[in-house]
């Protein structure tokens, strides 16, 4: 639960009275959306986010405002998308924004669906979150009920209907255009680009497609002003971030902080330090796909987009993982490797093949039976995967697997052999998982 001062996204969690549309409602909800029906045009909506500086949340921390305006102006349909296939490995913030506060998601989806003159709303969610989907069915009801979906919302002219759309478990389909095929009843693989979906999406027409957490952030900064929204933060990383926190910390959970604060900040202050009796190894700062920090290497870092960037990681969707120093980081790495192996979509060689070859090379290390040429073996495999395939899943693996063995490699030298089986690590049985 978060306790920032500045609660623009987790007011209510924690509230079991909190996803009811009535105390959303006296809570000032939906305010928002009547001051943007009553006279604001689309455009000015789109201005008004652009200049708040609001990034996407989902992991790439592209800017909102600008994506919209990348939809074609004289388009006769566009399609908005709210994605909440939250599968990044450590990542659970959108899971506590639609379980405590979906009428918060509901009116910001609101408000960008009439920013971009979109008239059909799609909410995917994780198809393992069974509970979270009844919960956001019920409070997309309610705001029928009410008057703030279908036809003529609010006497406004403008019609928006929502669908909440419960995907099958994959992954992939985190991705926006592996989202968008999924919903058309494809395969759900990630789809060639350009043509990016906000020029041809779904049913080839424009589709903007936002995280949960961006457009929860929107009817906070239009009932506030682009500029309040902007002054919180840094320049460059505006307003407050949803962190989720896992690992052997005395206060683990969802929190929600301004961006730029230090990590040795919020690691004390916030997450109470280490259990006792464990002592910080090592950070993954924004979910298992990111380059992992060791603790020297984080402590003075600031927790925004650019500082990140420029400490060796990268901010992602915010899935905190803190790994203590009882953690074997060889057996850590197989768990992840297994996990991008299993997800991978199979459409591009370089992923199919070598999140694979990758689990098997570890797997093979801690196995007792690996040498010297396994670990130039994964640096080798690692270049012919990145930045080569249609999605970033391929590069989600790499960079993990990279940064684990550049920061602890003694620990992956521990398990060589002198000599080893004469089996080359190059055979991969597709079939193979354990």
């Amino acid at each position: 639960m978060a306790n920032s001062e500045l609660q623009i996204l987790s007011a209510r969690f924690g509230r079991n009275d909190g996803h009811k549309l009535s105390v959303y409602e006296n809570e000032g909800g939906y305010r928002a959306l009547r001051m943007v029906l009553d006279g604001m045009k689309p455009a000015e909506v789109r201005e008004v986010v652009k200049e708040s500086g609001l990034r996407g949340r989902g992991g790439a921390g592209f800017p909102t405002g600008v994506k919209w305006g990348f939809v074609p102006q004289d388009s006769e349909q566009v399609y908005f998308f709210v994605n909440a296939d939250e599968s990044e490995p450590g990542t659970f913030k959108d899971r506590y924004l639609l379980d405590y506060d979906p009428h918060q998601t509901i009116e910001g989806t609101i408000i960008s669906c009439f920013a971009v003159d979109a008239n059909l709303a799609y909410i995917y969610i994780r198809g393992e979150f069974g509970w979270l989907i009844d919960r956001v069915q019920a409070a997309v009801d309610e705001a029928y009920a009410a008057g703030y979906l279908g036809k003529n919302i609010l006497g406004s002219g403008f019609d928006l209907d929502m669908i909440v759309h419960k995907g099958a478990g994959a992954y992939i389909c985190g991705e926006e255009t592996g989202l968008i095929n999924s919903v058309e009843g494809r395969k759900g693989q990630p789809r060639i680009k350009p043509p990016f979906p906000a020029v041809a999406g779904f049913l080839d027409k424009p589709t903007i497609v936002n995280n949960v957490e961006s457009v929860a952030s929107v009817p906070w900064i239009m009932n506030n002003g682009a500029a309040a929204y902007h002054a919180i933060g840094t320049e460059k990383s505006c307003g407050t971030k949803l962190w989720s926190v896992s690992g052997p910390v005395k206060n683990p959970g969802v929190y929600e902080i301004p961006l730029g604060m230090p990590f040795r900040e919020f690691f004390n202050d916030y997450l109470g330090g280490m259990v006792e009796g464990e002592e910080l190894k090592a950070v993954i700062a924004g979910g298992s796909s990111v380059p992992v920090l060791p603790a020297a290497e984080i402590m003075d870092v600031p927790l925004d987009y650019e500082s990140l960037g420029q400490a060796g990681t990268m901010l992602g969707s915010g899935g905190m993982i803190i790994i203590p120093e009882s953690s074997d980081m060889v057996e850590l790495i197989q768990v992840l490797m297994h996990f991008y192996f299993d997800e991978s979509c199979g459409q591009c060689t370089p992923c199919r093949e070598g999140t694979g070859w990758l689990h098997r090379i570890v797997k093979k290390l801690r196995s007792g039976e690996g040498t010297a040429a396994d670990l130039d073996l994964i640096e080798h495999v690692c270049n012919g995967m990145a930045g080569l395939t249609i999605c970033p899943l391929a590069d989600a693996a790499v960079m993990p697997i990279l940064s684990f063995l550049d920061k602890f490699r003694p620990e992956f030298e521990a398990l060589i052999q002198e000599t080893a089986p004469a089996e080359p690590t190059s055979r991969w049985p597709r079939g193979e998982q354990e």
